[in-house]
């Protein structure tokens, strides 16, 4: 995993997470996050929720590397859908310009 990316991380729950990663530490055994979000089915398809209600986002959050079953990059549009659920940053639609 690399530092100030975001992934979307799969846990031997069966539970979808999508966080940007802040730090890797293998020798501890874990993956530091912020604002890590749930992927859970919802009347208008797959919604992100908060994955801790009561933690304080603002200090580190760990998930245990033996908790992770697989972990990829997250698809760019759905990245993108998170950064604006985090932050409020509202990334541009891409459009191609023909002339």
């Amino acid at each position: 995993m690399e530092v100030g990316k975001t992934y979307t991380i799969k846990l031997n729950s069966g539970e979808e997470l999508i966080a940007k990663v802040t730090g890797v530490h293998l020798g501890q055994g874990c993956v530091v996050v912020t604002n890590p979000v749930s992927i859970a089915p919802g009347q208008q398809g797959m919604q992100m929720i908060p994955s801790m209600f009561t933690a304080d986002i603002d200090k580190e959050i760990r998930i245990n590397t033996s908790s992770i079953s697989l972990y990829a990059f997250t698809e760019e549009s759905i990245a993108d859908k998170y950064l604006e659920a985090t932050t409020g940053i509202k990334m541009p639609e891409k459009k191609i310009i023909l002339g």
